[in-house]
């Protein structure tokens, strides 16, 4: 009886503690949602969709747009404005509000999860007008410093990431296509503000300039406010998956910290050394930018059938050829050729960058990961135009600045390529 009695007892306790574990596992899945499982139903499509497209398009313009056109500032600065201020100390401006762009993304990305998108986007277009009309009463290199460096790029980083991050709401199998058309925008904004800067400034001087950007910043703002929209969520609790997401992270801040560093010094560069015309030489910004705005669209075409990572590392790898190219060039028609093909190149990166680390887990986060992937690039942003500055007040040339940025690009293209194999376990085949 005592043996039947304990072997009872045995088996009792044993499927109270299945029934223990099994709770367990419950309660678990209904506190942490399963990374595979979406919480959104994404339309990839329809009226309200493309409306945000088009909402992250004009927030693309006035932001990054305004931020790639910052060589027509960098070389008005150096001879005009802040001439007693060093090449390198000046982009140091260019160089804090392209960081800033990215380095709230931590944050923004987390709030954009908790639903706050529209309370942000609004918030941050408000204080980048302000620091819009600033920037034309500065007159000290540190009033610029503080307005278009600091104020400006931080405004804007609370606009651009959110405005990445909402199209994964809306979109999945054509987010490519998504991501081009608002990449889009930013190309397009490269090549009107370089105009504007170069066509008002002789006229009505720099302060009413910069006071018509303003103007034309707040238009792009007060739209993609009555547009944009994103879909309800709840914000997930999941960790980052850490070795995937660190070798894109490592590939991504490498190309960031030196793939415009053409962009920033070419005009200055065309100006200096090979003698083309200043006048011209402004233009250069809006070639390359009109450039970008085809490799950007053509991108995203071929990324919906081919994958954006596939993209990514034929474009960058042709982006390091022409790196360690254009300081060697010594005529305006070859200067002019190998920007029209940088751009190109390049172009491709700013529209693709983002898709990957969307992929890498489900839509309820997808701020998160972006967020993450935007703050932890402003360290390659803040970081390459400065320390190639440097590298030029060294030497009487751009070519060991071009040597330097064309090595860090093409040493990129690897960590790409092993992020594909992270995932896919494969280098040539399979789309990602």
């Amino acid at each position: 009886m005592s043996t039947a009695s304990t072997f009872a007892s045995d088996v009792n306790s044993a499927k109270d503690e299945k029934k223990s574990i099994a709770t367990q596992i419950l309660e678990t899945e209904q506190a942490e949602p399963i990374a595979t499982q979406p919480s959104i139903e994404v339309p990839d499509g329809g009226l309200r969709a493309w409306l945000v497209v088009l909402g992250g398009f004009s927030l693309s313009f006035s932001t990054f747009g305004y931020f790639v056109s910052w060589g027509t500032y960098q070389a008005y600065y150096e001879t005009v404005l802040l001439t007693g201020n060093t090449s390198s100390q000046i982009a140091w401006i260019g160089s804090l509000q392209y960081s800033l762009i990215f380095l709230p993304g931590l944050l923004a990305g987390r709030l954009f999860d908790l639903g706050y998108f529209k309370f942000l986007l609004i918030s941050a277009c408000a204080a980048m007008t302000v620091a819009n009309f600033l920037t034309a009463e500065c007159s000290e290199y540190w009033h610029f410093l503080l307005c278009q460096g600091f104020l400006l790029g931080l405004a804007a980083g609370c606009i651009y990431i959110p405005c990445i991050a909402v199209v994964s709401h809306w979109f999945k199998h054509r987010r490519p296509l998504a991501f081009a058309i608002i990449s889009f925008g930013g190309s397009l904004g490269g090549i009107v503000y370089p105009i504007m800067v170069r066509n008002l400034l002789p006229g009505v001087g720099f302060k009413w300039t910069v006071r018509a950007i303003a103007f034309l910043n707040s238009t792009t703002f007060v739209f993609a406010a009555l547009v944009g929209n994103a879909q309800s969520t709840s914000a997930s609790r999941q960790a980052s998956e850490t070795v995937r997401y660190s070798v894109v992270f490592v590939a991504l801040v490498l190309v960031l910290r030196f793939l415009d560093i053409r962009r920033l010094y070419g005009a200055l560069f065309s100006a200096e050394l090979i003698g083309i015309d200043r006048s011209f030489a402004f233009y250069l910004v809006a070639i390359a930018n009109g450039a970008s705005a085809i490799g950007r669209l053509g991108s995203g075409i071929l990324a919906v059938s081919y994958g954006p990572v596939n993209v990514m590392v034929i474009c960058t790898a042709l982006a390091a050829v022409f790196t360690y190219i254009w300081p060697f060039v010594t005529t305006k028609g070859a200067f002019t050729a190998v920007t029209v093909l940088y751009g190109v190149a390049s172009g491709a990166f700013m529209c693709l960058f983002a898709i990957p680390v969307a992929h890498l887990g489900p839509t309820h986060d997808v701020g998160r990961r972006t967020g993450l992937q935007m703050t932890i690039m402003a360290i390659g942003a803040l970081t390459g135009p400065p320390i190639s500055g440097a590298i030029k007040q060294n030497h009487s040339t751009f070519r060991e600045v071009g040597i330097y940025a064309g090595t860090m690009i093409a040493g990129s293209i690897f960590l790409m390529m092993a992020s594909k194999y992270s995932v896919l376990h494969s280098i040539l085949r399979g789309k990602f």
